[in-house]
């Protein structure tokens, strides 16, 4: 199995919950470094917690399946100083 279909197999068991709110994520990009680049799809895209939901989900579900990628970036993640953002620490 390549790297790229191992990151969609990890993400593959998340998406069940981003779709159940409307929400979805694809890979963007998987750098030679391996570095994975996503993009938040749908509602996640504009959620206050997506960066609740990219921490906690998708790069630690990244991560724990495929231990070769040694970052996750969202390319479009609510920006943390939104004063709407939800993270980690507040919950």
């Amino acid at each position: 199995m390549t790297l790229l279909e191992r990151v969609e197999q990890a993400l593959d068991s998340i998406r069940p919950y981003l779709e159940t709110d409307g929400g979805n994520v694809s890979i963007e990009e998987i750098t030679p470094d391996n570095v994975v680049k996503l993009k938040l799809l749908g509602t996640c895209a504009s959620c206050s917690m997506s960066i609740m939901t990219f921490k906690a989900g998708l790069e630690q579900a990244i991560k724990k399946a495929v231990p070769e990628i040694v970052s996750v970036e969202a390319i479009n993640l609510t920006d943390i100083n939104d004063p709407n953002a939800i993270t980690p620490n507040q919950l």
